[in-house]
């Protein structure tokens, strides 16, 4: 029984770093460069562990977009307890960073891609779920209102539309205006 820990220890931090790799790999080459071949080559595995782990592709990279929802969930979470302002800049962090970028490029993947299309829809409609609840929470939010859950749905989808824009170009000038202004906004939406 001894050495059974350190077996599930290894084989937890090859998941991860599978998954991990899988992340930037799509960030950085979108889904036609991510194969499994890639995604354990930079995770530093054999294609025989990450298959191991992950018997096809779209077992990998669906277990990758949910490590993100995770992570993303995560860094929600460490949010409590700050002001608005900070609330909406970090919402739309979370949009306009590579963890975003990684999901957008399996997005697209979906829409051309059978087997992935019903797992990735189900699965973002799950982390819209939970991103919405926990935006909630964290603005302090009261539903009950009228256009109060309308109000920070627009929030989320501002949020990713600032996502995209930063895929082409630079846009953090402009972006820090928009928060500032989002803000504002939903403390007047808000009471």
């Amino acid at each position: 029984m001894g050495d059974v820990t350190p077996k599930q220890d290894r084989s937890r931090v090859t998941r991860q770093r599978l998954l991990e790799a899988a992340v930037a790999c799509l960030a950085e080459r979108g889904w036609a460069g991510s194969t499994v071949s890639v995604v354990a080559e930079r995770a530093g595995v054999s294609r025989g562990a990450a298959q191991h782990h992950f018997p096809t592709r779209e077992d990998l990279f669906t277990a990758a977009v949910e490590y993100v929802a995770e992570e993303r969930s995560q860094a929600l979470r460490g949010l409590t307890g700050r002001s608005r302002a900070e609330v909406v800049e970090a919402l739309v962090a979370l949009y306009t960073g590579p963890l975003f970028r990684a999901a957008l490029h399996l997005w697209v993947a979906a829409s051309d891609e059978d087997q992935l299309r019903p797992r990735v829809t189900e699965l973002e409609a799950r982390v819209g779920r939970e991103t919405h609840r926990m935006a909630v929470e964290l603005l302090g939010a009261d539903e009950s209102r009228p256009g109060v859950r309308e109000t920070v749905q627009g929030l989320l989808d501002m949020a990713r539309g600032l996502g995209l824009a930063t895929l082409l170009t630079d846009d953090s000038a402009r972006r820090a205006r928009v928060v500032a202004q989002w803000a504002h906004l939903l403390d007047d939406a808000l009471g």
